[in-house]
């Protein structure tokens, strides 16, 4: 009876160390992900991002091609990576440069001409980008003015029986 007990423990101790490891190997794989995704956001560099991702350019590239999920979503990065670019350099362009303590070099160096051949040169794929996510949002829309209307229908019906005069009894003497 104690052994039987022992090794029902053991089986479920060994059960939950393999739930767990999995639980691990999950959360990591979705884990780089997340860090791949907001550095593409910040700084529009597919290398930069998998190298803090700690993935290669060649997983991230045959993921992409398999996952359509991922793909929108690396699309979605880039999309606010440019944006976020644009408001930068626009900022910049209007107020100046921000300069240092002693207000003598800039705080931070910005290659304001280097940030303007990024945004030319990727404009064509941050057009597809915006257009796909919103088509996605228009049909977001459409969808839920669909429901109203099928909402407003329902009660229109419901409404019409409620005012309908009931029927009577008696036979119809128009004949």
């Amino acid at each position: 009876m104690v052994a039987a007990t022992k090794r029902v423990r053991r089986v479920n101790a060994r059960f939950t160390r393999s739930e767990s490891a999995q639980a691990e190997k999950i959360r990591l794989a979705t884990r780089w992900r997340v860090v791949f995704f907001e550095t593409l956001a910040e700084t529009s560099n597919v290398s930069q991002a998998c190298q803090k991702a700690g993935v290669t350019p060649g997983t991230v590239y045959d993921l992409r091609r398999k996952d359509t999920a991922f793909g929108r979503k690396w699309i979605d990065a880039l999309c606010e990576g440019y944006d976020i670019l644009e408001m930068e350099l626009l900022h910049r362009l209007r107020v100046g440069e921000a300069k240092d303590a002693e207000g003598d070099a800039p705080f931070r160096k910005f290659d304001n001409a280097n940030a303007m051949r990024l945004l030319a040169a990727h404009r064509a794929t941050v057009a597809r980008g915006r257009a796909l996510r919103d088509n996605r949002d228009e049909k977001a829309v459409l969808d839920s003015i669909d429901a109203f209307i099928d909402k407003m229908r329902a009660r229109s019906a419901a409404n019409a029986k409620l005012l309908a005069p009931p029927p009577s009894d008696e036979p119809d003497d128009s004949q």
